[in-house]
């Protein structure tokens, strides 16, 4: 049997450590798809199988609330910070007040962060740039990929000198060849709170439920943790 998952990108290192696991308890293997979650919301909406969302809260309630997941099943994941990344063994800059990311952003040649208009990390780090006056200055530079992943893969294989990117803290932690700079400083912080859901039309309601309180679960949290993903505030 396969279960059908779509799941913003910030879930994609999570889901990995469990797969092994998940399938040995219920015989099912997870079909994952991964991405920006504007683009996995448009995929549930436009008659995509699957049995399990996750995404953002805010679109779990908004499914909720049109009937594609069933009430009552959310499960809340964790807390995921927007962050910058570097090119793995290249300096780390400063970025721990507005005007040091500022900085930093004007040093890099290639600047790589996920779609504008789909991705979480894509549409705030869109308006970092408008708040720090930088979009028209940099636009050259702006690397803009389809989801975070692919956006770190960007930057790691990036042949500039001194590149750059944004996009969420487990996506970094799950791309092989870049380092996590840091969080957003302030007033630019996003902290996303990841939520998982059985869709309504699931095909396995039971193992979709399982797999949500697996990922949720208290003894999760460690590997949660490895992930990049935080407490629940």
């Amino acid at each position: 049997m396969q279960l059908i998952l779509l799941s913003g990108g910030a879930a994609e290192g999570l889901v990995a450590e469990f797969r092994h696991e998940f399938q040995i308890a219920t015989g099912c293997v997870i079909a994952g798809t991964f991405g920006a979650v504007g683009a996995m919301r448009e995929k549930l909406l436009a008659g995509a199988p699957a049995d399990l969302v996750l995404l953002t809260s805010p679109l779990i309630a908004e499914l909720t609330g049109s009937a594609h997941v069933r009430p009552g099943t959310a499960v809340d994941i964790g807390l995921v910070h927007t962050g910058v990344a570097v090119r793995a063994g290249d300096p780390i800059p400063p970025i721990g007040d507005a005007q040091a990311l500022r900085s930093a952003l004007l040093a890099a040649d290639a600047i790589h962060f996920p779609d504008p208009k789909l991705a979480t990390a894509g549409i705030h780090f869109a308006k970092v740039l408008d708040g720090l006056a930088l979009t028209d200055e940099l636009g050259p530079r702006l690397r803009r990929a389809p989801n975070g992943t692919a956006a770190m893969r960007a930057l790691a294989a990036a042949s500039q000198p001194r590149p750059i990117g944004c996009t969420q803290e487990t996506e970094i932690l799950n791309t092989n060849g870049v380092t996590f700079a840091g969080p957003l400083p302030m007033p630019f912080e996003l902290v996303s709170r990841y939520t998982a859901a059985v869709c309504t039309r699931s095909r396995l309601p039971s193992e979709a439920a399982r797999l949500a309180a697996l990922l949720g679960s208290d003894a999760a949290r460690p590997k949660r943790e490895q992930a990049g993903f935080r407490g629940l505030a």
